[in-house]
């Protein structure tokens, strides 16, 4: 399948993935999202529109200090006072999985103009031990189902990662490779890996939710593999969240790999010096990329600087803003 028609064919899953949960979830008659209102501009005989712009709740926390230390209402409080169309959840971040709270989450970001478009969760699947990988898998089902709850219509996934690193901070000095178990090799990884996403698939599809699998160190580290995982299990529940930042070498040739089949881009930036590093993004480059991959989806600001975030996310908004756009036809 070419790009343009495997990008017309995810267009119209990610229709339906928007759809099914919503229409499950409503009850309020009464009560419609809200639609974006995205600027439109024409330069004669062109026209174009921008991409909704959301961030992530992670950009206002980051974690520093606890993970209550930054509630969801603040981060869907200032991300809609800083001018963004929606907001991603980092699941770990939340203080409840109760319904409760989950419906008063939803109902707080449709009253302040903002999709939930996202949702970041943690899983792994890179392990000998098959209980560790079904607990995971019962997990991952788990997050599905909350993320229909919330209405949400794509959730990030992670394949997980061996663990042979001292702690996070020498995964990344050692540019997020580290050795496999001792006695398995990267090919054991994806076995598992595949295995487990294979089990989670039929959930996705009954919740209307697509998983992206992300460029997120282990066993997903490069462009090739998280491509590989998906092409092999072949499934429209199954496509990629491309996080620009974890990318620590060869960037642009490895978005390039997963763009076709990118339901979500999550953008990077690092102002204020990087938490644990600093990448010179091209954002200008990465635009134009997409756009030669006709994605027209949410770019999802993950602020990893060691700023402010009330001054850097706006700063943000306004450069991703300038470098994401389409043209109508």
């Amino acid at each position: 399948m070419n790009h343009r028609n495997r990008r017309t064919a995810l267009k119209t899953i990610a229709g339906l993935a928007l759809g099914a949960p919503l229409s499950a979830c409503a009850s309020q008659k009464d009560q419609t999202m809200p639609s974006i209102n995205l600027t439109q501009k024409k330069t004669g005989a062109r026209q174009i529109k921008h991409n909704p712009i959301g961030t992530s709740t992670y950009s206002f926390w980051r974690f520093n200090g606890k993970r209550d230390a930054v509630s969801m209402e603040y981060c869907i409080e200032q991300s809609a006072r800083m001018g963004f169309d929606g907001i991603e959840l980092l699941l770990i971040q939340m203080t409840s999985e109760e319904n409760a709270h989950l419906q008063k989450i939803k109902r707080l970001a449709l009253h302040a103009g903002l999709d939930l478009y996202g949702f970041s969760t943690h899983q792994g699947y890179v392990r000998p031990d098959k209980e560790y990988r079904e607990e995971n898998i019962a997990k991952t089902i788990h997050q599905l189902e909350l993320a229909y709850k919330l209405g949400i219509p794509t959730m990030r996934l992670n394949t997980g990662r061996w663990g042979t690193s001292e702690n996070f901070d020498a995964l990344m000095a050692n540019k997020g490779i580290e050795p496999p178990i001792e006695g398995y090799t990267e090919e054991d990884g994806f076995v598992w890996v595949m295995d487990a996403i294979e089990k989670c698939l039929p959930t996705a599809e009954k919740c209307g939710v697509v998983l992206g699998l992300e460029n997120h160190w282990g066993i997903g580290r490069t462009a090739e593999a998280v491509v590989r995982i998906v092409n092999e299990i072949n499934s429209p529940w199954l496509q990629i969240t491309l996080d620009t930042g974890n990318f620590l070498e060869d960037q642009y040739r490895q978005y390039e790999l997963m763009a076709a089949q990118t339901v979500l881009v999550q953008a990077k930036t690092y102002y204020g010096g990087g938490k644990w590093y600093s990448l010179d993004i091209d954002y200008e480059r990465v635009g134009e990329l997409m756009r030669r991959h006709e994605y027209k989806g949410y770019i999802s600001l993950e602020y990893e600087g060691k700023g402010d975030a009330l001054v850097e996310c706006p700063k943000s908004l306004e450069m991703l803003r300038k470098n994401f756009w389409y043209e109508l036809t």
